[in-house]
């Protein structure tokens, strides 16, 4: 896992802001019961030097609540 070196200013899968951003590009596991800290990760497709990855936006909670422009 890594922090990508330039993050667009919102996410990209939903268009709310997010608290932090990383790259994965080999298996990981994401667990939102009972978070305290995060409601809501947004998967994107990335490439990691050649090879696919997802890049995980996390959402707090607050962010998570956020109304946007996009109708999804």
């Amino acid at each position: 896992m890594h922090v990508p070196a330039d993050p667009p200013a919102r996410c990209p899968a939903c268009g709310d802001s997010y608290e932090s951003v990383s790259r994965h590009a080999a298996g990981f596991v994401v667990n939102l019961l009972d978070n305290e800290r995060y409601r809501r990760v947004c998967f994107h497709p990335a490439d990691d030097g050649g090879g696919p990855a997802l890049d995980c936006y996390h959402h707090t909670h607050g962010q998570a609540n956020e109304e946007t422009d996009d109708p999804r």
